[in-house]
C-alpha cells in the first residue's frame, strides 16, 4: 500500500495549526485577556466576562486537542510506530498527553466550579476558581512551550 506523499504534510499542517492555537491561545487569555480584565472591571463584571471568553476558548481548545492527538497518533502511524520514532517525538506525545489531563482537569472540575458561582453570583468562589484556572494554565503554558522547544531545537540532538 502507498501513502499519498501529500497526507503526511496535510497531517503536520493540522497538527501545528491545532497545537498553536492552544499554546498560543493560552498565553492570549493568561498574558492579555485575563490581566485587562483585573485592570479594568469589577468582580460581577469580570468573572461572567471570563467565564464566557473561557466558555469559547475551551470549545476551541476541545477541538484543538482532537485533532492534535488524532494528527499526531496518524503521523506517528505513518512513520511506522512508536518503535520508529525519534525520541523528541516521544517526549512531544508524554507532554502532550499531561496537557491532555490537564485541561479536562481545568475544563471538568474548576471551570465548571466558575461557571456555577458566575451563575450564583458568589464572586469570592468565582474568583478563586479563576485563579486556580490562572495557575493550572500557567503549567499548561510553559509545558506548551517546552513541546515547541522539543519540536525545534530536539532537531539538533
Amino acid at each position: 500500500m502507498t501513502t499519498n506523499p501529500t497526507l503526511p504534510v496535510f497531517l503536520l499542517f493540522l497538527h501545528v495549526l491545532a497545537v498553536a492555537f492552544w499554546v498560543g491561545g493560552m498565553a492570549v487569555m493568561h498574558l492579555a485577556v485575563r490581566p485587562a480584565a483585573v485592570a479594568t472591571l469589577q468582580p460581577p463584571q469580570r468573572l461572567p466576562f471570563m467565564a464566557a471568553a473561557l466558555s469559547r476558548f475551551f470549545t476551541g481548545v476541545s477541538i484543538a486537542v482532537a485533532v492534535a492527538l488524532l494528527s499526531g497518533l496518524a503521523l506517528i502511524g505513518l512513520s511506522g510506530g512508536f518503535a520508529h520514532i525519534h525520541w523528541r517525538v516521544h517526549g512531544m506525545f508524554a507532554i502532550g498527553l499531561l496537557m491532555m489531563a490537564l485541561f479536562l482537569h481545568i475544563r471538568f472540575a474548576p471551570f465548571r466550579r466558575l461557571r456555577r458561582a458566575v451563575a450564583e453570583a458568589v464572586w469570592p468562589v468565582a474568583a478563586a476558581q479563576l485563579n486556580t484556572i490562572r495557575r493550572l494554565v500557567s503549567v499548561n503554558l510553559v509545558l506548551g512551550v517546552g513541546v515547541f522547544a522539543l519540536a525545534i531545537l530536539g532537531r539538533a540532538f
